[in-house]
């Protein structure tokens, strides 16, 4: 079978998976009780309705309509299918609406027209507009998508976007400026080749003028030719592109343009054309799913040449999915009545900036480049649309946009914030780690992390250096960082932005492996076997120097095995006193709150001691988050209805609980109301200690798997100094989040240590 015929089936059975389609409409508040339903509908309903009548800016704040967006298609220009009608445009709306959710967390309706009439088609839509925030028109055929557009922007006091005119439009913005930073050339020199004049090129046209192009330098083909001053036929918008020339082909003005600019057909632009361009040309091919010209021939003949497709296969697409989720999620959060030029040009600004940043790891794990690594650069100009950060790049500088250009109603004072609530939607762990991530910027530890050179923790180390959330240092070969540093297109550099302990030639060494025979020596590790190990295992080295005093944290795992890395830390670093054993706590962050496991990685088969030991750790660590701990012991019991080996051991673990710290312990607040109505405690559990590692490992993989949920953690508990193991699998934020953890306890124990005091007072200070 054909790659083709794979894509259709795979494509037919993704939408024909029960439910059918790609959307549903979710209830977001509870409709439990009577009450609630009194509350949702009748009678209470009716003081909703009040409260917009005596103040219609209520209707944001009382239902979904400034947060809900209409994609509206009359079918008539469906991607590179044509006139299709509403009915078969269906999916690609519903596709439209699926992409406004991931990336921005905006609510769609599609609605699909049947009417081809410019005006009548005007007058559907404007009649829609009480019950949207927004409206993106879709797929309607040029001309009339002009007037269409024009006559509703006139009409309604919400944005109207044409995505096929304005997105396409924004994208070919960045491509072009950030081509032009390459090639170094200025915007208000550059000739440009157009080869089609429908919606989209005309937008593309008025883009690049206003970005700095003069049109004077622009000359356009379209499917009768050349735009000509004089040329019979021209109207409304192809008049203002008509120029005064002599040309009467596209090879005309392809030869010395250094841009050209194809939302046309395939196949129009020849490799004899591309001879001509001037040097170093950029070809914008975007047409679908034919180029005007394919890649690889234009590079046979131009190998300077700068090329952008439509198409997903080949570097550069242009692709509207990177603005038009931003630029309604700015919009509408500024309540504005429109979007206009200037916003259109702060997205352009800000997409071309972030794709001169590095590449985003999210963004590489779900387009699969493997060992590849993108930089900016001719084949990188503009991100990917799973780049989590166009969300809080894009949407703050188009709210900015719309408020200096006066057109927001709901105007943002701190953007700033405004950009950290946008964030939490991005990450979800944000909110969760806030806390920890300013005590880390006013006090930033020296946290040392012992696989330097892999990619996840450089990049890890770019973001921490970003936020100022600690001081790194990096175990590795200094060429091989160097290197990968370059590759992945980090902007740190080592001795300015980190320290870095060569494994190779290090004048510590021998101090190094001094250190761990002395403490190891009646343990079987003799001199030979010291040296060796300090040699190869980097964890060793992260250990002692936590130990020694040169760091105040450690980060590891992300090579080997947990069992591993933790023999390594407990051979140099002592446990904590009164601590018979080292525990593990992970977390997962889902949509109903953080939930915290024990022990997932640490202890096999803890006593009824030693998990008493992990669950007052575990305590300990979330005052550090904020959070107030209700922890649950689990087994197959409740309130003592069986005596396995695990309930009697969890029942022991309660007690000496109880003894050290009276802190709740339950799990489920229903559950003990119906079976224990006498209970004096309150709130549903956020910390689970399971009777041994298999059951807490699992108990955390199937929440979070079954949530969606982000991992926080491993944390581990117990030793005497910040040292944490991490798992191979783990992201650039979950490292990120950890070492803000081996911070904030860093501080916390050097406060401990210059004024002792409880530790439990230390974590919730701040």
């Amino acid at each position: 079978m054909s790659d083709a015929n794979d894509i259709k089936k795979a494509a037919l059975d993704y939408h024909r998976a029960h439910p059918p389609g790609k959307i549903k409409i979710a209830s977001t508040k509870p409709l439990l009780t009577q009450r609630d339903l009194s509350l949702a509908y009748s009678p209470g309903v009716a003081a909703a309705c009040e409260a917009i009548v005596a103040d219609p800016a209520e209707v944001s704040r009382l239902t979904a309509r400034g947060n809900l967006v209409a994609v509206i298609t009359n079918g008539t220009a469906v991607l590179g299918l044509g006139p299709i009608g509403p009915l078969a445009a269906k999916p690609v709306m519903e596709g439209k609406g699926v992409l406004f959710q991931k990336f921005a967390g905006i609510d769609v309706f599609d609605i699909e027209i049947n009417e081809r009439d410019p005006d009548k088609l005007v007058d559907i839509i404007a009649s829609l507009e009480p019950t949207f925030g927004g409206i993106n028109l879709e797929d309607i055929k040029a001309p009339e998508c002009f007037e269409v557009e024009s006559k509703l922007r006139e009409r309604v006091k919400i944005p109207v976007f044409h995505d096929d005119q304005h997105g396409t439009a924004i994208i070919v913005g960045v491509a072009v400026i950030n081509a032009l930073q390459i090639t170094g050339k200025r915007i208000g020199d550059v000739k440009i080749a157009a080869s089609g004049a429908g919606a989209a090129g005309i937008a593309c046209l008025d883009m690049l003028v206003r970005l700095g192009a003069k049109p004077e330098n622009i000359l356009v083909n379209d499917k009768d030719g050349i735009l000509y001053a004089g040329r019979p036929g021209l109207i409304g918008e192809l008049q203002r592109y008509a120029r005064d020339t002599k040309a009467r082909k596209l090879a005309d003005i392809v030869a010395g343009a250094d841009i050209f600019l194809g939302v046309s057909a395939g196949g129009v632009l020849t490799q004899d054309m591309v001879k001509t361009m001037a040097e170093q040309p950029v070809i914008l091919a975007l047409a679908n799913p034919t180029p005007e010209i394919q890649p690889e021939l234009a590079k046979a003949v131009r190998p300077d040449a700068i090329i952008a497709t439509g198409r997903s296969d080949y570097p550069n697409q242009v692709n509207n999915a990177l603005c038009f989720p931003y630029i309604f999620r700015g919009a509408l959060d500024v309540g504005a009545t429109t979007i206009n030029a200037q916003m259109e040009v702060a997205c352009v600004h800000a997409i071309a900036e972030l794709a001169r940043r590095e590449v985003s790891d999210v963004a590489e794990r779900a387009y699969n480049y493997g060992d590849r690594s993108l930089t900016f650069g001719a084949d990188y100009l503009i991100p990917q649309p799973f780049d989590p950060r166009l969300l809080v790049s894009v949407a703050p500088a188009v709210a900015r946009a719309a408020m200096e250009s006066g057109v927001a109603t709901q105007p943002i004072a701190d953007l700033c914030a405004y950009a950290e609530k946008l964030s939490q939607f991005v990450f979800r762990t944000t909110a969760l780690m806030k806390p920890l991530f300013d005590r880390c910027k006013a006090d930033p530890r020296r946290i040392v992390f012992a696989e330097g050179e892999e990619d996840v923790v450089l990049r890890a180390v770019q973001n921490v250096v970003d936020e100022g959330l600690a001081k790194p240092i990096l175990i590795g070969r200094p060429a091989v960082i160097a290197k990968r540093i370059k590759r992945l297109g980090l902007r740190m550099r080592a001795g300015e932005h980190f320290e870095l302990t060569n494994v190779e030639d290090d004048p510590r060494y021998s101090e190094y492996w001094t250190y761990l025979h002395k403490l190891n020596a009646r343990r079987g590790t003799t001199p030979q076997l010291a040296k060796a190990m300090i040699r190869t295992r980097v964890s060793l080295i992260a250990a002692i120097m936590v130990a020694r005093g040169e760091a105040d944290g450690m980060i590891t795992g992300l090579i080997g095995t947990y069992q591993s890395k933790l023999n390594y830390i407990r051979s140099v670093l002592p446990l904590d006193p009164g601590v018979s054993a080292p525990s593990a706590m992970t977390g997962v962050q889902n949509d109903r709150g953080a939930f915290f496991f024990i022990d997932t990685h640490a202890q096999a088969d803890p006593s009824a001691e030693q998990l008493a030991e992990a669950t007052l750790q575990g305590v300990l660590r979330l005052k550090m988050f904020g959070i107030k701990p209700k922890v649950a012991l689990l087994s197959a019991s409740n309130f003592g209805s069986h005596n396995s080996a695990n309930a009697q051991k969890m029942r022991c673990v309660l007690e000496i609980v109880r003894a050290a710290d009276p802190t709740d312990a339950a799990l489920s607040e229903t559950i003990r109301a119906r079976i224990f109505p006498g209970s004096n405690l309150i709130g549903q559990a956020n910390v689970f200690v399971c009777p041994n590692m298999d059951a807490a490992n699992i108990a955390y993989n199937m929440v979070r798997f079954m949530t969606d949920g982000v991992a926080i953690g491993p944390i581990l508990m117990g030793i005497s100094k910040p040292a944490h193991i991490l798992t191979p699998a783990s992201t650039v934020r979950r490292v990120v989040n950890i070492t803000a953890v081996a911070c904030v306890e860093a501080q916390i124990r050097a406060q401990l240590a210059s004024a002792p005091a409880q530790i439990d007072d230390a974590a919730a200070a701040g």
